[in-house]
């Protein structure tokens, strides 16, 4: 009866193909079908990815894999202790072992050693996450992020920046409602202060404006009638000429000739009530 490696070697040799173009069409490392072909099946992996291996290479020989494979075990496979490799030993389509076999292999198998499930369970928590660098980058594999901490991470520093523009804007609010208080406050009491003395009523005045060629004088009026201050004194004064004298009291206007003059007050132009040379007398503002 022919041995496991004869049966693989006589088919590959059927095919006409080598070790190495067969694992390149299988993604097996070559030592590994060399020693297939040899019936060396201590290639220090665990038990299921021995026999995914020979499945796979048996299906691409078109040889009845699950006897090969039961063939396998009642050579005692599991008799030896087997530790997972952390090389890349090829693509495997672990599709094709049987459900027995993931359960054995993961409650130790027969004939495994009971180390081997606690090492092969506790090895992720030793080892970081990593994610795959590209093909062909020459770059080991680096550690990975954890989406939900950079999530997480993204929602904190939202918040503190939220909270810093809250805070900020209350400030800038609160301390233009305080200086707008301050300052109608200070008005209103600046308004309330006692003793402010009001602003003092704009100064009144007349224009004299002639009429034809006139000599002029203005003199306040004092209570006997007299002539006070000086206002205008004798000045003549050419037809459209204007003079402007200030208006506290009553005055005293004095003309060459009364006819040839007007008073103009409050924007409206009046004679003087008198001709010919004499003084008029002009009451006080109102």
């Amino acid at each position: 009866m022919q041995t496991i490696g004869e049966r693989l070697e006589e088919a590959r040799k059927r095919k006409g193909i080598s070790i190495r173009e067969a694992a390149e069409a299988t993604k097996i490392r070559g030592d590994y079908l060399q020693k297939f072909e040899s019936n060396q099946f201590d290639l220090n992996l665990a038990e299921i990815y021995v026999r995914g291996f020979l499945r796979g290479y048996a299906q691409f020989l078109k040889l009845p894999a699950e006897k090969l494979v039961n063939d396998l075990n009642g050579l005692g496979l599991g008799s030896r202790p087997k530790t997972p490799s952390r090389e890349m030993y090829g693509r495997m389509d672990l599709s094709v072992a049987t459900a027995d076999e993931i359960a054995a292999a993961k409650k130790g198998g027969v004939g495994a050693t009971p180390e081997e499930p606690a090492e092969t369970e506790a090895e992720p928590a030793r080892r970081a996450p990593t994610f795959n660098r590209p093909m062909g980058s020459g770059m080991p594999p680096g550690p990975m992020i954890n989406p939900n901490l950079v999530i997480k991470g993204g929602i904190a520093a939202s918040v503190v920046i939220i909270l810093f523009l809250i805070t900020w804007c209350s400030g800038v609010f609160s301390g233009t409602k305080s200086q707008g208080a301050g300052t109608t406050a200070g008005a209103a009491a600046a308004a309330k202060t006692p003793g402010a003395a009001p602003a003092a009523p704009a100064e009144k005045s007349i224009g004299i404006i002639a009429t034809q060629t006139v000599s002029v004088q203005v003199n306040e009026r004092n209570a006997d009638g007299t002539n006070g201050a000086l206002l205008l004194g004798n000045t003549v004064l050419q037809a459209g000429e204007r003079r402007v004298v200030p208006w506290r009291k009553e005055l005293n206007i004095t003309a060459s000739d009364g006819a040839n003059i007007q008073l103009e007050i409050n924007g409206n132009r009046q004679g003087v009530g008198f001709t010919g040379y004499q003084t008029g007398w002009l009451p006080g503002p109102r």
